[in-house]
């Protein structure tokens, strides 16, 4: 017997064909049945949903057209993996083997590279907040130490004395690049003279051996050109301590801040169109530096702590349909078992969503609202999908950076996070948080402990 099909309600539509216009994209959806090779419904029936994925394939991949398009164009480049994106130890690790140093802001994360097994000297320290403990031991380890304020410079030179040690320092540099708003929280301004200041303090005490220059302009930053900028007058500062003090800088950090495929709220093209790309970014980058005034046998080392651009791309998020409703406007809502708890980048871009089964020709704008008793917990405040009903199952792209570090416990319990190699097997590589895991952390005063019938 032929099964029932299901009543779908009739609708006036724009069709809309060829470039977009001011109503957006054609509307063309296909669906993702498999990450790597790997059956979505399969992953979800074993492990549950919602689900983490992370392709291993697509962060090597991600590595190799990176590193390839800086080293077709200078060099010495050396990428330094941004811990904070995503420290899961599995994904951190395969940008190790793929040759990245560690790139760390805080004790945590300091601690988390060395239990890596990273060498301590390929670890760059960066950060407002390092502790007077975190930087004894990072300079007993001869780590790499980057400077954002005076407090933290004295703090350095005390410690330096203390512990009859020569600190490998930076400093980073904050700059007018020509992106509004200026990152000016951070470092010592370039324009009003507080990088010369911290350069002449450091070179000065001659209890510091400086090693380097840092910046970190912004982040999602389409411009190329304002890398440019930035380049230029890091290397600026640089010939001016060769001329001032005869001293060479071993290295020049462009810091991160590369855009994924992403796109931004309100942007009005896809950020698979917008994104320049690592050929564009490193052009920008590369090309002032080549042209400076460094000897061609002694150019500084270019560090690269790019985090987002490098593994947003491998992350997926699996989950199900809860229910649908209708707004009391008329609008069609569908609930899924992913809040912003999970998708905490769900408040910066319009992540992609695609169904994992076949579905119909009919659309809908639709309001996609995670679980959680929040108003706030919105994943897509407005996109044209396919009928999702209850029980089917999607895939939100482009969820591998910051999701995995901003998420919160809150209301629902976090999932597990899937690895899948590069034979198409899958890893747990973060389990499931349980009730227990949650409250192991907590104690109940003795008289609290007997409640009321």
């Amino acid at each position: 017997m032929t099964a029932k099909k299901r009543y779908e309600r009739p609708a006036i539509k724009r069709l809309e064909a060829q470039m977009p216009n001011k109503f957006g994209l054609r509307t063309a959806y296909v669906p993702m049945t498999h990450v790597d090779g790997v059956a979505v419904k399969d992953l979800l029936k074993e492990h549950g949903s919602p689900l983490f994925v992370i392709s291993e394939r697509t962060i090597r991949e991600k590595y190799q057209e990176a590193k390839q398009a800086f080293t077709n164009r200078y060099p010495r480049v050396q990428f330094a993996w941004s811990y904070k994106t995503n420290y899961l130890n599995a994904v951190c690790n395969i940008f190790h083997q793929e040759g990245s140093w560690a790139e760390v802001v805080s004790g945590f994360e300091y601690d988390k590279a060395l239990a890596n097994g990273i060498d301590p000297r390929l670890i760059i320290f960066n950060g407002p907040d390092k502790h007077e403990e975190d930087l004894r031991i990072a300079i007993l380890n001869d780590s790499l130490i980057h400077i954002d304020h005076l407090e933290e410079l004295y703090s350095i030179i005390r410690l330096a004395d203390e512990l009859s040690k020569r600190p490998r320092v930076a400093i980073r540099v904050n700059m007018d690049t020509g992106v509004f708003p200026i990152w000016d929280r951070f470092g010592f301004n370039y324009e009003n003279g507080q990088a010369w200041d911290a350069l002449n303090k450091i070179m000065r005490s001659g209890k510091l051996e400086l090693t380097g220059l840092h910046c970190h302009i912004g982040t999602f930053m389409l411009s190329p050109s304002a890398y440019g900028v930035a380049a230029l007058k890091l290397a600026d500062l640089a010939l001016g301590l060769q001329q001032r003090y005869n001293h060479e800088i071993k290295y020049i950090d462009m810091g991160g801040g590369f855009p994924s495929g992403n796109t931004l709220k309100g942007a009005f093209l896809p950020g698979t169109d917008t994104n320049p790309g690592f050929d564009a970014l490193a052009e920008a980058i590369t090309t002032p530096l080549v042209n400076s005034n460094f000897p061609a046998n002694k150019m500084p080392l270019l560090i690269l702590e790019t985090g987002r651009a490098l593994v947003d791309e491998a992350g997926y998020l699996l989950g199900t349909v809860i229910s649908n409703k209708r707004s009391s406007t008329g609008k069609r809502i569908t609930i899924i078992d992913v809040g912003v708890n999970l998708l905490f980048t769900s408040f910066w871009y319009d992540h992609k969503i695609s169904p994992a089964q076949s579905f119909s020709n009919y659309t809908e704008e639709t309001m996609l609202y995670g679980p959680l008793c929040m108003n706030i917990d919105v994943v897509r405040e407005n996109a044209v999908l396919p009928l999702l009903n209850k029980g089917d199952q999607f895939v939100i792209h482009h969820v591998g950076a910051y999701d995995m570090t901003q998420w919160m416990q809150f209301i629902t319990l976090r999932p597990r996070v899937l690895l899948i190699d590069m034979e198409g097997r899958a890893h747990i590589i973060r389990q499931r948080e349980t009730l227990e895991s949650i409250s192991q952390y907590e104690s109940v005063p003795e008289h609290l402990k007997k409640i009321a019938p």
